[in-house]
């Protein structure tokens, strides 16, 4: 080969080698760009018969992999003895329509020592799971309209949307944890003990003393709430919407308002990315599919 042949390969290699690195860098950087613009949704994997009246809530049970509903079946502050509590199966199967009755108007449901927490107009429900008894009934006073349960295996707090209230039940004993709370319904214990809620205001994060800080200001007036991480939740309005809240910012996952159907107090099962909707009004429990 020629000197001057030599001397313009070697001039060219470099370019060519600079070429090739920049073509599978771009190639990369696409495909990473691509792997984080996928939008949010929830995709519909199964419903429930509908003989589940007028469901407000669902909580799965991880201890025993069934899921449970309250069923108001009336009037959510009459005290009629309609209500009741089911269980049906991950994958949607009605196990036991009436696993327990004789409850008012039952909402939110919360697990703590073997006890299921029910909420009832003015009183929280306690139910022996292993017995399907109701083992004891606490009278919450000045209490009008009790809303969502959850717990942190210790303590139980409960909301009473039309006072504002937070309470809280520990070792037999009722105690306010939160006033001032306009609205306060979908509460939610995370993984680290702290509290979450919706109220009117949007998505709160309580401190001990049960002072707060805003999350996000858009979905106010939230039902049903869930805790995937520190950053990430899904909030659910009554009339029909379901949000992904990511970083303080929220997207539309669901909107059932056209068909009629309500999205109340939602659940979730981590291992299989499934988010259990009672429908209130069309009396089935649908679950979707979470992809984000």
């Amino acid at each position: 080969m020629k000197t001057n042949q030599k001397l313009i390969l070697a001039a060219i290699f470099p370019i060519l080698m600079w070429s090739c690195d920049s073509k599978t860098t771009s190639e990369e950087t696409t495909e990473v760009e691509e792997i984080e613009s996928i939008e949010p949704s929830l995709t519909e994997i199964w419903q429930t018969p509908a003989e589940l009246m007028t469901n407000e809530s669902t909580l799965f049970d991880s201890s025993t992999g069934t899921i449970y509903v309250s069923n108001i079946d009336g009037s959510p502050t009459e005290k009629d003895g309609k209500g009741s509590i089911s269980i049906i199966s991950k994958e949607g199967e009605i196990l036991q329509k009436e696993w327990v009755s004789g409850i008012d108007s039952p909402k939110g449901m919360g697990i703590s020592n073997g006890k299921l927490y029910v909420t009832n107009i003015d009183e929280l429900v306690e139910i022996d799971i292993e017995t399907a008894k109701i083992s004891n009934r606490f009278k919450i006073e000045g209490a009008e309209f009790l809303n969502d349960v959850d717990t942190d295996g210790n303590k139980v707090y409960f909301s009473d949307m039309n006072t504002g209230k937070i309470h809280m039940f520990q070792d037999g004993a009722i105690s306010t944890f939160a006033e001032g709370q306009e609205n306060i319904n979908g509460l939610r214990v995370g993984s680290n003990g702290v509290l979450y809620g919706l109220d009117g205001s949007g998505l709160k994060k309580y401190n001990s003393d049960g002072s707060f800080e805003m999350i996000n200001e858009v979905v106010t007036g939230g039902d049903g709430l869930v805790v995937i991480d520190d950053n990430t939740f899904i909030a659910s309005r009554w009339q029909g919407e379901i949000y992904l809240i990511q970083d303080g910012k929220e997207s539309k996952i669901l909107d059932t308002k056209a068909e009629e159907s309500n999205t109340a107090d939602i659940d979730y099962i981590p291992e299989d990315n499934l988010v259990l909707v009672p429908t209130f009004f069309k009396n089935k429990v649908v679950a979707y599919k979470l992809t984000y």
